[in-house]
């Protein structure tokens, strides 16, 4: 063989090697959306108070004949006097006296379609072009032969509630993870008794990754073959310290911000996303003209932002969840967006919080901070008994690593590669 074609042939087994084509064997695949990436759906009972006449038990017009309706996403969120309608709908309290979560009073929820895709595809079946969620993604998972209901699942959740350290209730959250746990042991029997492959967005890699630790290592070695993180936020966001300061629309046109705040605020899970103070440690995330606020003063921020039914919780029930990352020894590969400007720093004037700060920017996925991103690579760097791949995109955003070409390649391959038993590049590389 000449040179030209013993290069030629190598270069052939490394396309080989790196693309990892999969035999039809896979392996079961779970799909865990991020925070407002699934589908919501709401009744009201004799019990729920309006607001006003716009928020009447008629509003909206379209339920089933039980009475439930799409709670989010609702287009109607768009237009002011229905706003307050949906936010006080969506609030959760905090009740003290039961040291956990609840909805409004009159308000019962409920997600739909646990198990399959549907309710991650799009937030409004009916606006496909604009409530595209994870589309994109199940269609290039189909690509490969993935088939919703049988090799292909998906596990959505009510993502105002969040989790709480040991010895506090989390009626919502733990439920959730009992399920997922139900989901992953139902999808491994119903495949041959082959492990499960996890695959999160954003907030749902914090649930994955509690599920994991506070199961047995027997458990995992039997049921996981893999965990994929997209855009995990492991140490939280500063965009989170803004969120509670001033509201954030989401970019979502004609919302206002301060509308949307006290909803925002009351969410179990925006609390988690706090960031950590281990690993933001005493820079400061928030400066006003008299006090500067650092990680370790979120405590007293909550406080002077006017929310401090937010403190107990915060700190008796987040922040042991935020003190350690814990390696959950299973395989796993994150992959992030990098070089999009992201909130690192807020500057908040005479206005006070009800105003938007000034935005000093540094680098991240446009919500998560790099610090966040890269925390368990940090963490768990030194760690013989984790496995650990971190894949960067430069210019994906926190969202659009869910669309973008480049990124389902990186996703698709990454899942041809696990099916193929063949280990790609263990550490950090770029996309």
């Amino acid at each position: 063989m000449t040179g030209v074609g013993i290069k030629m042939a190598m270069a052939s087994i490394a396309m080989m090697w790196y693309t990892c084509q999969a035999d039809s064997n896979l392996h079961p695949l779970i799909l865990v959306p991020g925070s407002g990436g699934n589908q919501l759906e709401a009744r009201l009972t004799r019990d729920y108070k309006p607001s006003s006449f716009f928020c009447n038990r008629w509003n909206p017009i379209s339920k089933d004949k039980n009475g439930w309706f799409r709670l989010w996403f609702d287009p109607s969120v768009l237009l002011a006097p229905f706003t307050k309608c949906f936010c006080e709908r969506m609030m959760l309290y905090y009740d003290p006296d039961l040291d956990d979560y609840r909805n409004a009073p009159g308000v019962e929820t409920r997600v739909p379609h646990f198990g399959g895709t549907q309710a991650l595809l799009y937030l409004d079946p009916h606006l496909k072009h604009i409530t595209a969620y994870m589309s994109s993604l199940v269609e290039s998972l189909a690509e490969i032969g993935y088939v919703d209901g049988k090799t292909l699942f998906g596990a959505p959740y009510d993502f105002r509630y969040g989790l709480a350290a040991a010895g506090h209730p989390s009626q919502v959250g733990s439920k959730f993870l009992q399920d997922l746990k139900s989901l992953i042991e139902e999808a491994s029997t119903s495949n041959g008794d082959k492990p499960v492959i996890l695959l999160s967005h954003s907030l749902g890699g914090l649930f994955v990754l509690q599920l994991l630790n506070r199961n047995p290592l027997p458990w995992r070695q039997k049921y996981i073959k893999h965990f994929i993180a997209l855009s995990a936020p492991w140490g939280g966001t500063v965009q989170e310290m803004l969120t509670f300061a001033s509201g954030n629309s989401l970019g979502v046109p004609l919302v206002d911000p301060l509308l949307v705040r006290a909803e925002q605020r009351s969410s179990d899970s925006n609390l988690w996303l706090m960031p950590s103070p281990k690993l933001f440690g005493h820079k400061p995330l928030a400066v006003t003209p008299n006090v500067t606020y650092s990680a370790y003063d979120i405590p007293q921020f909550l406080e002077d932002i006017g929310f401090h039914e937010g403190v107990r919780p915060y700190k008796s029930r987040i922040l042991p969840l935020m003190e350690h990352l814990l390696a959950p020894e299973v395989p796993i590969t994150c992959i992030i967006g990098s070089g999009v400007t992201t909130p690192e720093s807020l500057f908040f004037g005479e206005c006070g919080f009800d105003k938007q700060p000034e935005i000093v920017y540094g680098d991240g996925d446009g919500t998560v901070n790099m610090v966040s991103l890269l925390a368990v690579e940090s963490e768990w760097g030194e760690n013989r008994n984790q496995t650990l791949t971190v894949i960067r995109i430069p210019g994906v955003s926190h969202t659009s690593i869910l669309e973008d070409d480049t990124a389902l390649r990186e996703i698709v391959g990454e899942l041809q590669c696990i099916n193929s038993d063949i280990m790609r590049t263990v550490g950090s590389r770029t996309s």
